[in-house]
């Protein structure tokens, strides 16, 4: 049950957050800057109201998962250091005296039965993009779109990869506090049974269970806490935490990746104003309707959208051509990309990176073709071929293969109407001085892997990559605002 309204807490010692938290303290910055109470007003409907105890405040629960973000944190290690970080204790509302915590259980129900069915993705990115226009720091009518990959948790790491991963990261932080401590730890395992990984695990922490002065020491701590998060999910789920709903993705013909893609639309000022989350095999230039329509509907006026060669197909060509919603498409023509559908319901994506056409069951074409002569009066058209052993077997063949058929070719015309109008564009300064902006976007990617940890999954499902990806794109765009200001 939740209180009427939210309470303020009141301490003789509150004075000290101005002595002890600088003005330019990141958390203190995004405390002053954004009224959370949007959280309470979104969740309120989640908790009954007139019966059971009293639950923690949506809000801090929010705070603590943005804390996870910021810092890179497991539960429980973010719930330990608002015990004694008074920066942690100021951004989550608590008096510096109060030492009455959360269980770092609660943090994983909230996020599975408060944030259950909510679209938090759109949510924060709207509020986000709210307030960047309310503070007058968006100010073009430019998106630029591109996707971004993220590893499935399960995949490619094993359970074995993961454990010693995390192990490694510990006996690290071991050697580095005190180095003597090499001889007392378990030989490693050099192997790849997961049951002698486990063995290991469990006689590393019981070293350390037998050493709480140097377990206890904080970096030490946080990489322990973070072995046994793994290895407790493990135990539970290492026979069946196979993700169901990540998919293989190519990043390049030969390369490919098992997992996630988030397509994202950033303005010229770097504001992630739309955001879409599919499994790995999706096609890019499909998602752009989305992404337009979210901008505008988060308050973006788009005049012009900037992307790669995946963005120029017919679809996208003619849809920013149309009188009431069109734009300014700019995107260098692929000859290879087309509408690629025979029927609306067995599309086939291109994959830009690849430079290959994707079957709707998620097979990649094996080899391509040009088809036709030049300057006879018709279209030439590439065609893409098909590993047929994959066709025979493949579950959604009917309508697709036909029994009996020694090969599975699709083809594409090289140029039509639409295509031409586009290369004519493309050819225009106007063209070529959007398109040297697309690196911004690359650079945004980036910083959602390397500096947010949005290069691997925490949880399985379609479902926790997208409250991954709201909680993450969240925090960049509140940094992204605080350093604009």
């Amino acid at each position: 049950m939740l209180p009427i309204q939210q309470t303020i807490q009141f301490s003789d010692y509150s004075d000290l957050y101005d002595l002890i938290i600088p003005k330019d303290n990141l958390l203190r910055k995004i405390n002053d800057l954004i009224d959370f109470s949007f959280i309470y007003k979104e969740l309120n409907d989640k908790y009954c109201q007139d019966n059971g105890r009293m639950a923690e405040s949506p809000v801090k629960m929010f705070k603590y998962l943005l804390l996870k973000t910021i810092y890179d944190l497991s539960d429980v290690d973010v719930v330990e250091r608002s015990r004694y970080d008074m920066s942690f204790k100021y951004f989550l509302g608590m008096t510096p005296e109060d030492t009455d915590l959360i269980n770092p259980s609660s943090l994983c129900k909230f996020r599975k039965l408060r944030l259950k069915d909510k679209d938090l993705l759109n949510l924060l990115i709207s509020e986000t993009v709210r307030l960047a226009i309310e503070k007058g720091v968006i100010k073009s009518k430019t998106i630029i779109v591109d996707a971004t990959h993220t590893g499935a948790r399960s995949n490619p790491w094993s359970p074995v990869e993961m454990l010693k991963q995390r192990s490694k990261q510990l006996r690290k932080s071991l050697y580095d506090v005190d180095d003597t401590v090499k001889g007392s730890l378990p030989q490693k395992n050099e192997d790849d049974d997961l049951s002698h990984e486990l063995d290991y695990t469990k006689r590393l922490l019981d070293v350390l269970d037998g050493n709480k002065e140097l377990a206890n020491v904080p970096v030490v701590r946080e990489r322990l806490n973070m072995l046994k998060e793994v290895l407790s999910d493990i135990e539970d789920h290492y026979i069946t935490s196979k993700d169901a709903d990540a998919r293989l993705g190519h990043k390049s013909e030969d390369d490919s990746f098992f997992g996630y893609k988030t397509h994202i639309a950033i303005s010229d000022e770097r504001i992630i104003t739309a955001a879409t989350v599919t499994s790995g095999e999706k096609g890019d230039g499909p998602q752009l309707p989305e992404l337009v329509e979210q901008s505008r509907n988060n308050g973006m006026e788009v005049e012009t959208v900037v992307g790669d060669a995946a963005y120029s197909g017919k679809d996208n060509i003619k849809l920013s051509r149309d009188e009431n919603n069109g734009f300014e498409l700019v995107a260098r023509l692929n000859p290879c990309i087309a509408n690629g559908c025979r029927r609306e319901e067995d599309k086939f994506d291109f994959n830009k990176d690849a430079g290959m056409f994707v079957c709707p069951a998620g097979h990649m074409a094996i080899r391509r073709a040009v088809q036709g002569k030049k300057n006879q009066g018709k279209n030439q058209s590439m065609v893409y071929f098909f590993d047929v052993e994959k066709c025979k077997t493949c579950s959604r063949r009917e309508g697709c293969y036909k029994d009996g058929a020694k090969s599975k070719s699709y083809a594409v015309q090289i140029k039509s109407d639409q295509h031409r109008q586009q290369e004519e564009f493309q050819q225009t300064d106007r063209f070529r001085e959007k398109a040297r902006t697309r690196y911004k976007i690359e650079a945004k990617n980036a910083e959602l892997k390397n500096n947010l940890g949005y290069c691997r999954a925490t949880s399985y499902g379609l479902d926790c990559m997208r409250m991954q990806g709201a909680i993450t794109i969240f925090v960049a765009n509140v940094k992204r605002i605080l350093k604009l200001l």
